[in-house]
């Protein structure tokens, strides 16, 4: 099927690879289909994403794997947020972090949204946004914010 985007143009989109948010992402909870796309760099693995909308083609969310900024996470699910997503194994889950941007003046920084990072469970294609209300001290944090270019 095609999809126009606003920032990639007309699409492919594979049905097979749709992401589904049951609830949607916080303040965006209509959006619910999404499709992760990826600017190929030859000889790299991508490290961010673009977390696009199927639902509207103006909402697209950068996102990186939080190991690509040093660190990692140590979240605990609730029974219902695994039920959500099916997820049988911890390991089979996939945590991704929406990356915003902050200017001051002339200066523009990239941060990650720690707080409330993605959980993913690619086998059933689906995923959460997991608002943590308080981070844990174990959470081991590098380099999180980088002056764009």
């Amino acid at each position: 099927m095609q999809f126009d985007t606003h920032l990639f143009g007309n699409v492919e989109v594979n049905p097979d690879q749709i992401i589904e948010f049951p609830h949607g992402l916080i303040s965006f909870e209509s959006n619910k289909r999404f499709m992760l796309i990826h600017e190929a760099i030859t000889g790299q693995d991508p490290v961010s994403f673009t977390l696009q909308s199927l639902d509207d083609k103006t909402l697209a969310f950068q996102i990186i794997d939080p190991t690509a900024l040093g660190f990692t996470y140590e979240l605990e699910l609730s029974d219902e947020e695994i039920r959500l997503i099916k997820l049988e194994k911890p390991e089979d889950a996939a945590i991704l972090l929406v990356l915003f941007k902050q200017e001051d003046g002339a200066a523009i920084r990239l941060g990650a949204n720690l707080r409330a990072p993605l959980v993913l469970n690619p086998k059933s294609r689906l995923g959460l946004q997991k608002l943590m209300h308080k981070t844990r001290p174990n959470i081991t944090l590098s380099n999180l914010s980088a002056t764009a270019a």
